[in-house]
């Protein structure tokens, strides 16, 4: 379905795939703490767009349309310095051009690391 790429490289696994619904996990390691030891929030919006990208791919005629993340944003509400957070996103909004996904990233514990909505642009590929 996808290259990995960057979702290989931070650890990425995908747990759940649904139309509408997808988790996946990341470590929290050498590959994704910023110089301090602290997962980096930059980590966390890859693992969300990861989420929603994939989450997006599910909904859209895969022979006539590719998606791309359009718009990004996240606050991140709490540090973690190791161990493995889990990403669960949920489309809020699946237009004919566009999709909306809000992803939430929690510890072991349920708490809350990061919230996320990403917009995801539906584009028309090109049959030559």
């Amino acid at each position: 379905m996808y290259s990995k790429g960057l979702t290989d490289s931070l650890g990425i696994e995908i747990k759940i795939l649904e139309k509408g619904f997808v988790t996946a996990t990341m470590p929290v390691d050498d590959r994704t703490r910023q110089p301090l030891g602290y997962l980096h929030g930059g980590a966390s919006v890859a693992l969300a767009e990861t989420v929603a990208s994939v989450g997006a791919y599910l909904l859209i005629d895969q022979e006539n349309e590719t998606c791309f993340g359009l718009e990004i944003n996240a606050n991140h509400v709490r540090s973690k310095r190791e161990g493995i957070v889990t990403a669960e996103g949920k489309v809020l909004h699946q237009g004919r051009t566009t999709q909306i996904w809000e992803i939430q990233i929690k510890d072991e514990e349920d708490k809350l690391i990061c919230i996320s909505r990403c917009t995801i642009a539906v584009v028309p590929l090109k049959h030559d």
